[in-house]
């Protein structure tokens, strides 16, 4: 009997642990997890800081204006004024630049006018006011020990640049799930190859890796396989390190298809081979020693939305995240009528889009024929409907399952 999707995922992720530690030079850590809490190695801003170009003071000599300084130095970013501001005295100073010592607020630069001879060894306040909230205090942005990111978070550009900021040259990540995809049939040839009579192009595999990839996995194309016994085995024994190996094609039950049969003999325990879901019924699960080992249908469509909907899930959770983040779930409101499902969950490719009034809306693909991919580039999303699900008028609001999160 197929199994429901929800047993499927279940039976899939099931004892998936995050994966081994590693540590990486920050530089190289775009788009990992992070493996443990990052705690602030410094304290930020490390000094008191001047946010405007002008002049640091005394409160007490500027209480009245205009006012005339005599102008002892000058701080810049990375060029501390070593001595101590005293009374009727200034120091010119940069954004970015430590405030001396004994000055408590900063005159803007627009406000002021340089005097004296020689020029700018004084400066004329002429209006405005000084301000201490020009001075970014010491420990304004976060305190040495302040812990600003948590284990399982993905490392984006913001994450990046506060964990250099934190006083971080190495990060320690969850290592990546290391995916071996292999593509089998007689009937396929390379892109760039024009096909021969009855053949067609392998694109899907290529498309399945990119998804994978982008979700976080180490993807391995290990090539085309021809319909041969020999072959097949041998392609699989190259994917032996690989944590999770993913082969497209071959996975129903016809002549031709000899995944489940090679894979058995090379001692892998089949857990299922068949689900109720539609597109994506053959679809192939076990166990080959620590490896997972899943066989996606060989049909364009039916082999992404699988990925989609079964590996990503499981490579998320090798990676530490939560295999169903909401932000992979948005709600619209439908464009058309959806009639009834059959006895399969049904996975229609849809695009979610925002109208001229701001409404969020669903929109159906032109045809659900699991061979077209045109459809699917076009598609954002996946309209999920359970098997025995009524029909839906147009402006129905329903909750999508987002291609790309």
């Amino acid at each position: 009997m197929a199994l429901s999707v929800e047993e499927a995922l279940g039976r899939i992720l099931s004892d998936a642990a995050p994966l081994a530690t590693e540590t990486v030079p920050i530089e190289g850590a775009a788009g990992r997890v992070l493996a443990a809490p990052l705690a602030a190695r410094l304290t930020q801003p490390p000094f008191d800081a001047s946010s405007m170009d002008g002049y640091a003071v005394r409160l007490q000599d500027v209480s009245e204006i205009p006012v005339r300084l005599r102008v002892i130095g000058a701080a810049a970013a990375g060029h501390p004024f070593s001595g101590q501001v005293g009374a009727g005295e200034a120091v010119r100073i940069f954004t970015g630049a430590p405030v001396p010592a004994g000055s408590d607020a900063i005159v803007i630069q627009e406000n002021t006018d340089p005097a004296g001879e020689p020029p700018g060894s004084h400066v004329e306040i002429l209006s405005g006011r000084a301000d201490a909230e020009l001075i970014r205090r010491r420990g304004f942005d976060f305190a040495e020990g302040t812990v600003l990111l948590e284990a399982g978070q993905r490392l984006g550009p913001r994450e990046i640049t506060i964990a250099a900021a934190m006083g971080y040259g190495e990060v320690p990540v969850r290592r990546r799930p290391v995916v071996a995809v292999i593509a089998t049939g007689d009937e396929l040839v390379a892109p760039g190859t024009t096909p021969a009579a009855g053949q067609i192009v392998c694109s899907n595999s290529l498309g399945v890796a990119a998804l994978l990839a982008q979700s976080g996995a180490e993807t391995r194309f290990l090539g085309i396989v021809p319909d041969r016994r020999e072959a097949l085995a041998e392609h699989i024994g190259r994917a032996r390190e690989a944590d999770v190996l993913v082969t497209i094609g071959g996975a129903s039950v016809g002549d031709h298809d000899l995944v489940g049969p090679v894979l058995r003999d090379l001692g892998m325990a089949l857990e299922f081979w068949t689900i109720a879901m539609r597109p994506g019924k053959p679809l192939l699960f076990g166990r080959l020693g620590r490896q997972r080992v899943v066989g996606l249908p060989g049909n364009p469509v039916s082999s992404i939305i699988c990925a989609r909907v079964f590996v990503v899930p499981l490579v998320r959770a090798l990676l530490g995240l939560p295999p169903h983040p909401e932000q992979a779930v948005a709600r619209g409101a439908l464009a058309g009528a959806v009639e009834a499902n059959g006895p399969r969950e049904h996975y229609m490719r849809a695009s979610l889009v925002t109208d001229g009034k701001g409404r969020r809306v669903v929109s159906l693909a032109r045809s659900q024929d699991s061979s077209l991919l045109s459809p699917l580039v076009q598609a954002n999303a996946l309209l999920v409907r359970p098997a025995g699900a009524p029909a839906l008028p147009a402006g129905t609001e329903v909750e999508v399952l987002l291609l790309d999160f």
